[in-house]
């Protein structure tokens, strides 16, 4: 049996009219345009984005103790933080290294003893006399006391003077006037070893004058 042209034309036609229908792509929506409120009369202005704190000058010299500390130069550290406190007094930071770096100065006098190394050791027991009073040291415990550093000074001088005289009475000038120098190098007011010393110095030059000079010269 025949199917009729024109049927078959019209059956082509209702099919893709049909299936246009259904493959038809939805249209796209559009986003409404974002509000933009305008702001209130006399309102503040937004808080701008926030920029890293600048370290100050104050700072910066306290981390140049810490740095000082690190080094073992105790004694060049507590300048550092007392200049801080000066700038700022009060400052928390140097309150918690202050009375370690005053730990670290006494042990690094009582090793400079023991190895014999009397004026250094004389020096960095009284640098740390001079900085026990300070304010940062308020309600601060060490391990030592005033007292017992200040002995240990008076004892080293002691030693010290004992061992120049008995060089002195046994015509070592040269020796007897570098050890109380060691005394003045820590204690420079010392009466008795400025004395000494220049008694020692205008024996030793008066020797010399006196002493022929080598033959052949």
């Amino acid at each position: 049996m025949k199917v009729p042209v024109r049927s078959t034309s019209a059956l082509l036609a209702a099919l893709l009219v049909g299936g246009c229908a259904t493959w038809r792509i939805p249209p796209v929506r559009e986003k409404p345009p974002a509000v933009v409120t305008p702001p209130r009369a006399g309102a503040p202005p937004p808080p701008a984005a926030s920029r890293p704190a600048v370290p100050s000058s104050t700072d910066n010299t306290y981390v140049e103790g810490l740095a000082l500390m690190k080094e073992g130069r105790f004694d060049r550290a507590l300048e550092r933080f007392a200049d801080v406190w000066k700038e700022k007094p009060g400052y928390r930071k140097v309150e918690k290294y202050f009375t370690a770096a005053l730990e670290g100065l006494k042990k690094s006098g009582d090793e400079a003893q023991q190895q014999e190394q009397a004026g250094e050791a004389g020096k960095r027991w009284m640098t740390a006399l001079a900085f026990l009073p300070h304010p940062a040291m308020k309600g601060k415990k060490l391990s030592f006391s005033k007292g017992e550093l200040r002995e240990s000074v008076d004892k080293l001088t002691d030693n010290l003077m004992e061992k120049g005289l008995a060089d002195y009475r046994e015509g070592r000038l040269e020796e007897a006037i570098a050890t109380w120098r060691n005394i003045l190098a820590y204690d420079p007011a010392h009466e008795e070893a400025n004395k000494s010393v220049k008694t020692a110095t205008t024996q030793l030059e008066n020797l010399k004058k006196l002493t022929p000079p080598p033959s052949g010269k």
